[in-house]
């Protein structure tokens, strides 16, 4: 029972709060009151409320100042004491590829016990009509699990006999149930295809495993011979994966292209959403080429049609990568040993590079190991004679392995590093190849900073690592894996706010839009998010487990969740109706996704005996079936057996 004090506090706060529209659509000045804001401006480093106009932050200080520049008509939120930080901004992500399978894919992201996941997997089985499968896509490893290891073929083929099952590792394998053999079509007769492999049993048949033996191709075209959705779900996917994005208080993206991702074909959804004016993240879109031996081609040709910042401040070209050319591709998979490239990769190298500078097209490339950067730096330092390369700001991705010579080398040409979270999900595999010793600098961040290297931070998700910002924020803070294990000694960690800068300030260097976002600042776009809890003052193991409860991209509200949500746009249902978005969200949050699981048994009530642990008892190994023996002799209330 509440007061009616509080009864009427609650209408006053509902009153000022409760907007329909965005403010972006009312005209509006909107102020953001009683919160901890962390700017990001040296000038101007903590303030207590923001006043935005047009977009841009007008004001940010007090809230006597703030509510003194705004108009008198101006909407007021209240942050209740919230830690107010920019917007975060990821430097290396597939979200246009993503976004057009995000509501096919059930996630396994964060999800703490393989029971847990398995429950997931046989419910959605269950709710999938066919021809449609079962796709578990995106960042988590068996580390994760409380069991330390992942399904078997035949658990998968147990949870779902019927509906195809396709179950993508990292950047490592597949699991494919029966079903799902069928449906690709791979027999005895089926040959391993180049750099990859299908695992067989001793008649030849294929077991449903499949290995990247060294690069993923095999993954990704077994992968792509899945149903697709419609363009008009793939609207609604990817919608919602932006949501999901906003709801972890991304609210910027560099777009890194990827294989199967054809200019300018596969951007007409982008393309349509931007042109609607229903983008809720700001994106720069590299180009990645598609073709071994004709990348100089594909180059070529899109550089007479678009030039980097074509477009606007939601959606604009940002230059070439990560792959330039195909034989300089080192693969991000710690369980095999370094692959060397080819002889050849200078010679293919070079003459893109060379276009490219000619062009002024800045350029990300893909790298892992120190041994493919520096064959890549010769390059790029013979085209640096001809043709400097200082303010086209390329730069390399991953850099796991760079050595000091070549983090210097970088800073000399003018280049930069973006590094993204892989060690996160493949520190355990890489001590095991390489050791600890080595781990403790992979990659050797604060020396790239030291060198005067620009250094941003990135995810590469969807399908090689989790889109959350905050499982990239806790590594880099405490350098452990989503296992637990710790990497770095103290040394080699970042503290709190250099790390936060990586994934907002700095990274606007690798969209060139240095001084335009990123900040709290007066000019800048407004753009922010109000978060769950303090990220300053969290445990360190809470810091994973943040999110936005308020997203703010250009003053319009974009996602609000708990007191916030009536301010934000409603979502609209997933498609189609068995989608996993549907049933069980994104990103694994343990009570919400609890409450998803009662929900799609068909959980009649509470129940004190199993408290709603629904996963874990599906994943029991005990006799379920008979229910009797398992629930006890009147049976189980919550499930109303």
């Amino acid at each position: 029972m509440i007061s009616r004090r509080q009864a009427l506090a609650s209408a006053a706060t509902t009153a000022l709060l409760t907007a329909t529209e965005s403010f972006a659509m009312t005209g509006k000045d909107l102020i953001i009151i009683n919160a901890k804001v962390t700017t990001l401006d040296r000038e101007n480093p903590v303030a207590q409320a923001v006043a935005i106009r047009n977009g841009k932050f007008l004001a940010v200080g007090s809230e006597q100042a703030v509510r003194a520049a705004a108009g008198p008509d101006a909407q007021t939120i209240d942050a209740k004491g919230r830690r107010l930080i920019p917007g975060l901004i990821d430097s290396h992500i597939h979200v246009i590829r993503g976004g057009l399978n995000y509501n096919m894919e059930l996630r396994w992201e964060g999800v703490p016990t393989l029971a847990d996941a398995m429950a997931m997997l046989k419910k959605q089985a269950e709710n999938t009509p066919p021809p449609q499968w079962v796709r578990v896509v995106g960042g988590f490893t068996e580390h994760q699990f409380a069991e330390k290891r992942l399904p078997t073929i035949e658990e998968i083929n147990a949870a779902a006999p019927d509906t195809p099952v396709f179950i993508l590792h990292l950047y490592d394998r597949a699991l494919l149930n029966a079903a799902a053999l069928r449906a690709v079509g791979y027999d005895r007769n089926t040959p391993n295809p180049p750099g990859g492999e299908i695992v067989r049993d001793a008649q030849g048949n294929p077991t449903g495993l499949l290995l990247a033996q060294p690069n993923a191709t095999i993954l990704y075209a077994t992968l792509a011979k899945g149903p697709k959705l419609p363009q008009d779900y793939q609207v609604n996917s990817t919608k919602h994966f932006m949501r999901e994005l906003n709801s972890l208080g991304v609210t910027s993206v560099i777009d890194a292209g990827g294989g199967s991702q054809n200019y300018p074909d596969d951007y007409a959804v982008i393309d349509k959403l931007h042109k609607d004016g229903e983008l809720t993240l700001r994106i720069a879109y590299n180009l990645f080429t598609q073709k071994p031996k004709e990348e100089l081609k594909d180059f070529a040709t899109w550089s007479t049609k678009i030039k980097p910042g074509d477009g606007d401040d939601s959606y604009r070209h940002n230059g070439a990568g990560e792959m330039l050319v195909y034989s300089a591709a080192d693969f991000e998979d710690f369980r095999v040993a370094r692959p060397d490239m080819p002889p050849e990769m200078e010679g293919d190298l070079e003459p893109v590079i060379r276009l490219l500078a000619e062009r002024r097209w800045p350029w990300r490339m893909h790298a892992t190991y120190d041994q493919t950067i520096g064959r890549a730096l010769d390059v790029f330092e013979k085209v640096n004679r001809d043709i400097p390369l200082q303010g086209l700001n390329w730069f390399f991705d991953h850099a796991e392995t760079i050595s000091e010579r070549n983090i210097d080398r970088i800073a000399a040409l003018g280049g930069g590093i973006a590094v993204q979270h892989r060690m996160a999900f493949q520190g355990e595999y890489f001590v095991e190849r390489y050791g600890a010793k080595a781990a403790e600098a992979t990659p050797p961040i604060k020396r790239m900073i030291a060198a005067g290297v620009p250094v941003g931070a990135g995810t590469d998700a969807t399908r090689v690592a989790s889109y959350n910002p905050w499982v990239s924020l806790s590594w880099l803070v405490t350098s452990k894996t989503v296992g637990g294990l710790a990497l770095y000694p103290v040394r080699n960690r970042l503290d709190r706010e250099t790390a936060l800068r990586l994934w907002t300030e700095k990274n606007t260097w690798f969209s060139n839009e240095v001084g335009k976002k990123g900040q709290i600042r007066k000019g800048q776009l407004a753009d922010l998010a109000l978060l769950s809890d303090d990220y300053f003052s969290v445990p360190e193991d809470e810091i994973a487990h943040l999110r936005s409860v308020l997203t703010v991209l250009g003053g319009k509200i974009v996602y609000g969740e708990g007191d916030y949500g009536s301010l934000a746009p409603v979502a609209p249902r997933a498609m189609p109706d068995w989608s996993p978005v549907a049933t069980f969200g994104g990103h694994y949050r343990k009570d919400e996704t609890a409450k998803k699981l009662a929900s799609a048994c068909g959980c009649a009530s509470s129940c004190g005996v199993h408290g709603h642990d629904h996963a874990a008892a599906l994943g029991a190994n005990v006799p379920a079936a008979d229910v009797q023996s398992f629930w006890g002799a009147l049976g189980c209330g919550c499930w109303a057996v």
